[in-house]
């Protein structure tokens, strides 16, 4: 079982982490860092402009100015502190898992080679192309591949998961990861990662927050607000030649108040934060993101391609019905089935007796019941299996394999067989003829079984969210058209891609791509490689191949192909709260200039007292309320940019409404509330009356 999605808490909710937080947001005040973040550099260099005025001038509304410029710039960058400090305690986890661990590598191995040389080096020394031995209750050194060798593996450092998976040479089940832990067996494994490159490097850095890039959107939505400030900074610096003419000169405090109420401080100190904590969502649902602007491209995703065999089904079919032909009983028929399926281990055949079990009320024997049975097992040659008890031999498998081996015996196939067998395949199904042969007489068809994919529980109704989304869905399968079709209409997709080869996957994407659309999918063999490259958003399973998980922009540490829709979820989320705060923070700043300008012009044109709507004390304490107002505002929104503005599924329209009627109207409203309040409180402070 994948370990469970964890909550995202709001952050600020949880003091031990807000104090931790606090030396991080102390070094992020140093002007290098914060140029890149041109809004809050504003503020910053404007903190220091007062803190020199109030220091060549001491008065208290000068130092309350200061004092609440610093703790905005703070709050800023504790908003980032916090986002990043919530990985620290998984990246602390996953450094741990680097030990100094000695691997044992294999000198001139050869596939098939017994008498390797041995030499034992530290995990740090291990070049690409290095072959090591791991045995049971050794860490694995570094990620690779088995090329030899079958083992039980602990993969619980890396994705949470308590239950061993199992790992082995050749398939899309070879990958292995450094830090983990072999439990059972023997394997060789071939490093395909440099030191300081590794999966768990890479974990470390993402959740650190130290190798996060910005997104094109992100820089876009700098590059808008850097514009914003640049206008208000002019506004600002040519209004004082104005206030001068109109002998109302103002103070450099005063015009560096107006300047941070101006311009869109709240979104500036978030944005970063929200970046962040769309990122680490993801890695709290066991997801890697490789690069911010996957993450990104997530929320924009139009069209989805999903595996059908595990994403859309269970991925084993089971058996549904006996069908018995020819008068055979249901009884008899079932009977024979679970005779020839007690030797077959596999989810089918396991399937075949439970089956048999509830329909039938038939005991699933042990095979040590049967006394001299021989078990047939089946081999891709014969496409059978069966059992052979005394006189009788019974037979279950492909429809014309059973057909030659009961013609083969003296035996016929009627055409009532083949008209059920040709309903199951149009059904999407898979059809299993069992026949027997008793005591030399011919052989005889007794009935069909029906093992059909089952589509997972609830699958339509995701898929009708993302249709109110705009997502379009396509499942990809190897199946024939016909079975392809089937599973399509009962899971509720939009379209299917059948017999799907590599190639037919990869024209699909660029086809999508080409009418301007982003694409996401999700894949773990070494043939979905080029296909996850190509898509905007490629999901390896972490069961798969390096290849594969090479090729993608999101790793899934549980894979479990569903998680697809949870990550567009999480992308849309992340870019609808970014749009939600960017509206609330222009909204807010409006209440800021009937707070500030007729504070400043009140004296020389007193028809601007009309303006003072919220009917403020004096200049002084309408200039120092906006700034603290603006201050404790980012502190607020801090748990909400952290856990994310919450997301239903529906159209961009009333996604639209519905940020401009909460966000937009609650950002419009709510200063003018909060300014008023917190001059009820700094009017009885003396130096702000």
């Amino acid at each position: 079982m994948s370990s469970p999605s964890r909550p995202v808490s709001g952050g600020l909710l949880d003091p031990k982490q807000l104090i931790a937080s606090l030396p991080d947001a102390a070094r992020k005040l140093d002007p290098r860092g914060m140029v890149r973040n041109p809004v809050m550099f504003v503020v910053e260099v404007g903190a220091l402009l007062t803190t020199a005025l109030a220091c060549r001038s001491p008065g208290v509304f000068a130092w309350v100015i200061t004092v609440w410029l610093w703790l905005t710039v703070l709050f800023a960058t504790l908003s980032e502190a916090v986002a990043e400090g919530r990985g620290k305690a998984q990246a602390e986890t996953l450094r741990r898992t680097k030990t100094a661990t000695v691997a044992r590598r294999l000198v001139d191995w050869r596939p098939g080679a017994t008498d390797a040389a041995e030499e034992e080096v530290p995990a740090a020394e291990l070049r690409l192309g290095d072959h090591v031995l791991v045995e049971a209750g050794q860490l694995i050194p570094g990620d690779g591949d088995v090329v030899e060798g079958v083992a039980s593996v602990d993969e619980s450092a890396i994705t949470g998961e308590s239950a061993p998976v199992i790992r082995e040479s050749g398939g899309d089940r070879s990958a292995v990861t450094g830090g983990t832990k072999v439990l059972s067996d023997r394997i060789v494994v071939k490093i395909t990662s440099k030191p300081g490159e590794t999966f768990i490097d890479r974990m470390i850095a993402l959740v650190e927050g130290a190798a996060r890039q910005k997104t094109p959107n992100e820089i876009a939505l700098n590059i808008l607000l850097a514009s914003l400030t640049i206008v208000f900074l002019l506004a600002v610096v040519t209004l004082q030649p104005f206030a001068i003419y109109a002998r109302a000169e103002q103070s450099i405090v005063v015009l560096v108040a107006l300047v941070v109420a101006l311009i869109p401080t709240t979104i500036g100190a978030l944005l970063s934060a929200i970046g962040i904590a769309g990122m680490d969502r993801l890695v709290q649902r066991n997801v890697l993101a490789l690069s911010g602007r996957a993450v990104e491209a997530a929320g924009d995703v139009n069209t989805l391609l999903l595996d059908k065999t595990g994403t859309v089904t269970f991925g084993n079919r089971q058996a549904a019905e006996f069908l018995p032909v020819g008068g055979t009983a249901v009884e008899e028929l079932a009977d024979a089935a679970q005779l020839s399926s007690l030797s077959d281990e596999t989810p089918e055949g396991r399937s075949v007796v439970v089956l048999a079990k509830e329909t039938s009320g038939l005991r699933a024997r042990d095979e040590g019941e049967l006394g001299e049975a021989r078990f047939v097992p089946f081999t891709a040659q014969t496409r059978m299996s069966g059992v052979d008890i005394g006189g009788r031999q019974v037979r279950k498998g492909a429809a014309s394999a059973v057909a030659g081996w009961v013609a083969g015996h003296g035996g016929r196939s009627g055409a009532d067989v083949q008209a059920v067998v040709d309903r199951i395949s149009q059904e999407g199904g898979t059809p299993l003829v069992v026949a027997e042969r008793a005591d030399g007489a011919a052989a005889r068809v007794l009935g069909v079984i029906h093992l059909k994919d089952v589509v997972k529980h609830g699958m339509r109704e995701r898929f009708d969210e993302l249709r109110r989304m705009g997502i379009r869905t396509i499942m990809i399968t190897g199946d024939n058209p016909l079975t392809a079709r089937a599973i399509a209409e009962e899971a509720g997709v939009d379209d299917f891609l059948a017999e799907a080869a590599p190639e037919d996957k990869m024209a699909l994407i660029r086809r999508e791509q080409a009418g301007g659309k982003l694409v996401a999918m999700t894949g773990d063999g070494t043939n979905d490689a080029p296909a996850l490259a190509q898509a905007d958003v490629g999901v390896a399973m972490n069961t798969g191949t390096s290849a594969a998980k090479e090729a993608g922009n999101m790793v899934d540490l549980d894979s479990d192909p569903t998680k697809l829709i949870e990550i567009v979820e999480i992308g849309k989320q992340l870019l609808i709260t970014r749009g939600a705060l960017t509206t609330f923070s222009i909204a807010n700043d409006v209440a800021k200039y009937f707070a500030i300008i007729p504070a400043m012009f009140t004296v020389v044109y007193p028809g601007l007292e009309k303006l003072n709507v919220m009917r403020l004390h004096s200049p002084t304490s309408a200039i120092a309320s906006a700034i603290i107002f603006n201050a404790l505002i980012i502190v607020a929104l801090i748990p909400l940019a952290l856990r994310g503005v919450r997301y239903r599924p529906s159209s961009a329209a009333v996604l639209l409404g519905r940020n401009i009627g909460v966000y937009g109207l609650g950002g419009l409203v709510l200063p003018f509330l909060g300014i008023k309040l917190i001059d009820l409180v700094v009017q009885f402070i003396p130096g702000l009356r």
